[in-house]
């Protein structure tokens, strides 16, 4: 079988609460991979690009999969979504946008700007933990990865 233990994840998420679940949700499906957490658009963009605090790559590894919330302080996750597709090196990262908001007007604008999917955050956490196990089964397993030119 795959190893897949070794592809990080990048959860771009402010919420605290949403942040335990997806984190329980990730432990209760038993997925081994490492999941990284920034709370903010702008830590994403400095953890991404490897900006300090985030320039040592052994421990802030670039992701396989970065979950993308929209609603997010300091930069929102659809300035963070328009700013990785223009970053030669990093605009193939998959991006799943994981949020609350069910408007048309923001998921047309992340499918714009180049998302790959679009969620929105189940209530129950039953619901979250099919959802987790259905991301790792298509994006981690079955979906083949970009190669990203690391500069």
């Amino acid at each position: 079988m795959l190893n897949v233990s070794n592809y990080t994840i990048l959860l771009v998420e402010d919420d605290s609460n949403d942040i335990f679940l997806i984190q329980r949700a990730f432990r209760k499906a038993n997925l081994l991979n490492p999941l990284q957490v920034v709370e903010n658009g702008e830590a994403a963009v400095f953890y991404l690009a490897g900006e300090p605090p985030y320039t040592d790559r052994d421990r802030y590894p670039l992701p396989v999969l970065i979950l993308l919330d929209l609603k997010l302080p300091r930069k929102s996750g659809l300035e963070v979504l328009e700013w990785l597709r223009q970053q030669p090196d990093l605009k193939r990262l998959p991006v799943v946008v994981l949020t609350s908001s069910e408007e048309n007007r923001d998921i047309n604008q992340a499918y714009d700007l180049g998302a790959n999917s679009y969620l929105v955050k189940p209530v129950a956490f039953e619901g979250l933990l099919d959802m987790v196990k259905t991301l790792n089964s298509y994006w981690l397993i079955f979906n083949q990865k970009p190669k990203l030119e690391e500069g």
